[in-house]
């Protein structure tokens, strides 16, 4: 009898501790716990700790935290025609708990299908250079629209974005000789105005050195000195500097006829003066 009673009382301490685990639920910060009994929903239960009834009722938690999902890449026609495969990826949280349990089966899973049917079909309306360039605004237009498929459902999607996108290899290609030959389109721009303004430079040094003929000489002797440190054997003379040295050379001829003819004036002697004679009174 003492053995009977003792395996009767550990039969009822297991079973009070099998009900009591049953009972006692605990609800994290970030959970929502929806309360089923007998198969429908009867509350709410926020975190902390909870006590449902073993058998009867069946607490499911709910994550309210944010959930990043992963879009595979899709390949995708844009409207120009042009293939290309895209990757994404979302954000999203649950915002009605009972809604995301009893509104659809599994929330992950179909937001996951929507996003893909969604991106496929936002992209396909843009063409190649709007979608990489006009990536904020499909990104907003993805968001928007799963946003309107998956309040029903009790979640909100924050966020989507446009991870990689990938072209191929002739289009590539083709948008590298298109970057170059701007690239070289805005050089040559560059260039003529370069031009342009150096003209107008030289327009007005020419003008200062034709009021001034000094300046263009000197021009000329710091052009021979910037050859000579090369060390060149050839000196290229420019024709202005040749006139000048004639001019030069006429100005010290003209120079030395005047000193010889003042040489040979000086040198030459003068008639005596003749004195006239005087008479006797």
């Amino acid at each position: 009898m003492n053995w009977t009673a003792i395996i009767i009382w550990l039969l009822a301490i297991v079973l009070v501790a099998i009900l009591a685990k049953m009972s006692i639920k605990i609800v994290r910060q970030y959970e929502q716990g929806v309360l089923f009994r007998l198969g429908r929903v009867v509350a709410v239960r926020m975190p902390g700790l909870r006590f449902i009834i073993p058998v009867v009722d069946r607490l499911q938690l709910v994550s309210l935290r944010i959930v990043t999902m992963p879009i595979q890449s899709q390949g995708i026609i844009t409207q120009d025609n042009v293939s290309v495969d895209i990757s994404a990826v979302a954000y999203y949280r649950v915002i009605d708990s009972v809604k995301s349990v009893v509104a659809i089966e599994d929330v992950a899973a179909a937001i996951n299908q929507i996003a893909q049917t969604t991106l496929r079909k936002v992209v396909g309306r843009h063409s190649l250079d709007q979608t990489l360039s006009e990536t904020e605004r499909i990104n907003s237009d993805i968001r928007i629209i799963l946003d309107a498929m998956t309040l029903e459902w009790g979640v909100e999607v924050t966020l989507v974005e446009l991870k990689d996108i990938q072209l191929p290899e002739s289009m590539k290609r083709a948008m590298a000789r298109q970057a170059e030959a701007e690239r070289e389109k805005r050089a040559k721009i560059i260039s003529a105005e370069g031009e342009a303004i150096a003209a107008v430079a030289l327009g007005a040094a020419s003008d200062t050195m034709m009021a001034h003929p000094v300046a263009l000489q000197l021009r000329n002797l710091q052009s021979l000195v910037e050859i000579g440190v090369d060390k060149n054997s050839t000196v290229v003379f420019p024709a202005p500097l040749m006139s000048t040295i004639a001019e030069l050379a006429a100005f010290l001829a003209r120079e030395d006829h005047v000193a010889k003819t003042a040489i040979s004036a000086t040198a030459t002697p003068e008639a005596p003066t003749t004195t006239p004679p005087i008479k006797a009174a």
